[in-house]
């Protein structure tokens, strides 16, 4: 794993694990918040509750409080006030009921099916003995029952909140209840809209942390970026340096050849040349070996003379590229019996030296190539200077190859690899394309390199 990549997790997983904290912390707060005011509420409301129905059954045993403490206990004076009982309601579903303490029902407004029935036993849904519980909390001396019956509107079973008290002196049991259905949607209501805001917190977490590693991801691209390019620069540097050095070396050698072993063999030469005419004067003949070596030394003589040239041709430096570049081509096309044409489009500049000796050695590098490789019988070089900069392009005829190929095996194309990186160090491109009777090797000096060149040299100066 990458040095980068690891840097970048070891940002992320604390990240992420810190918001996976946050996260759990929130909903855990939720919960308990949830509970909390859940409880706050029910208990509120159930407080409203239990005075209404407190207020209400006040109401139902002041109304009948005549008749109840008239000392009268005969049947007439129940049923008025069974009757009186009867027509108080409020509401939809408010009402008032009675039972005797044995669980008979005596009067019931809304589900009148029920009167005279013996509800003793009667249990809910939980097997919880609705009517055993309501007449217990009536002989406590009065109290509250939650339990669940049908709401008279709806027809379903609904919780409901009963408050009972006894009229003992008529064995009653009098009572009435508010049904609950709207508190429970109440608090599912307030537990939606905690759940909601809870999940849209989550959701605006969950948001920060992808904008969070987006900007890390950010940070690191730009910073792999910044890095990449200057390692670009220094890199190219590199190469520069690199081939300013070989090419120094070069001139060197080019310079030591020319100035010294190539003036020692021209000594050597003189002198053999002229002890071969004093010996020639005389009548015994020469001896062969003495003719036959300074031929050899002649021969010496122009490799020297060539080797020198082609570390570093004169021309290059005298007259410039456009000048070597053509005395290269006569050259190459004397001694490998092909066509060259060169042409120059534009109006020629002086070109800073780096530039020159990277050109110069593309070509060179070229025509190798040509001459071994391509079997072709003619080569076009186009030279073309322009407001956008320059372009070298070296064309010819031969058999082509894969250069997709060449440049994926590592153990070819290391010609092709040099001068890509010989132009990309001076800001230029390279490019190849080849096919089966043209091949075609570009490079591509931008202005702007131009101008950078050439105020470096000027500034050297």
């Amino acid at each position: 794993m990458r040095l980068k990549l690891k840097v970048f997790l070891l940002a992320v997983i604390p990240l992420l694990a810190s918001v996976a904290l946050i996260a759990w912390a929130v909903r855990q707060q939720e919960r308990d918040l949830s509970a909390r005011e859940r409880a706050l509420v029910e208990s509120a409301y159930m407080a409203s509750k239990q005075a209404e129905l407190r207020h209400y059954v006040d109401l139902a045993q002041s109304m009948i409080a005549p008749l109840y403490q008239s000392g009268r206990d005969d049947e007439a004076t129940r049923r008025e006030a069974m009757r009186l009982l009867a027509t108080l309601d409020y509401g939809a579903d408010g009402y008032f009921f009675l039972y005797d303490m044995s669980g008979i029902n005596l009067m019931h407004p809304r589900q009148p099916e029920l009167m005279g029935r013996n509800l003793w036993e009667m249990r809910d849904a939980e097997g919880q003995p609705i009517i055993q519980q309501l007449i217990g909390k009536a002989r406590e001396g009065g109290g509250y029952v939650q339990y669940v019956w049908q709401k008279p509107s709806t027809r379903q079973i609904t919780p409901k909140l009963g408050y009972v008290i006894s009229l003992p002196r008529w064995n009653w049991m009098l009572g009435t209840g508010l049904y609950l259905d709207d508190v429970h949607t109440t608090l599912a209501q307030l537990e939606q809209q905690v759940s909601d805001n809870v999940s849209a917190t989550l959701w605006w977490i969950g948001g920060i942390t992808l904008l969070g590693i987006a900007v890390l991801g950010a940070c690191g691209l730009v910073l792999n970026v910044s890095e990449s390019r200057e390692a670009d620069t220094k890199l190219r540097l590199m190469a520069r340096q690199v081939v300013k050095s070989q090419e120094d070396e070069r001139a060197h050698l080019s310079r030591e050849l020319h100035d010294g072993t190539s003036q020692t063999l021209v000594s050597i030469k003189l002198l053999m040349e002229s002890a071969l005419a004093q010996l020639g004067t005389g009548h015994p003949p020469l001896p062969a070996t003495l003719t036959k070596a300074l031929s050899r030394l002649n021969g010496a003589l122009h490799e020297v003379r060539n080797i020198s040239h082609r570390l570093r041709p004169a021309e290059l430096d005298v007259l410039g590229l456009p000048a070597a570049l053509e005395q290269m081509g006569r050259e190459f096309s004397e001694h490998s019996d092909m066509a060259f044409d060169m042409r120059i489009g534009g109006r020629a500049i002086q070109l800073p030296d780096e530039i020159n000796t990277v050109l110069f050695r593309i070509t060179q590098e070229s025509l190798t190539n040509i001459e071994k490789h391509a079997a072709a019988s003619q080569v076009q070089l186009r030279l073309v200077f322009g407001a956008q900069g320059l372009r070298l392009r070296i064309i010819d005829d031969g058999s082509g190859f894969d250069e997709q190929a060449v440049r994926l095996d590592p153990r070819r194309g290391i010609g092709l690899r040099n001068m890509r990186e010989r132009v990309e160090s001076i800001g230029g491109r390279f490019s190849v394309t080849s096919h089966s009777g043209r091949t075609q090797v570009v490079a591509d000096v931008p202005a702007s390199a131009l101008r950078h060149f050439d105020a470096r040299q000027r500034e050297a100066a």
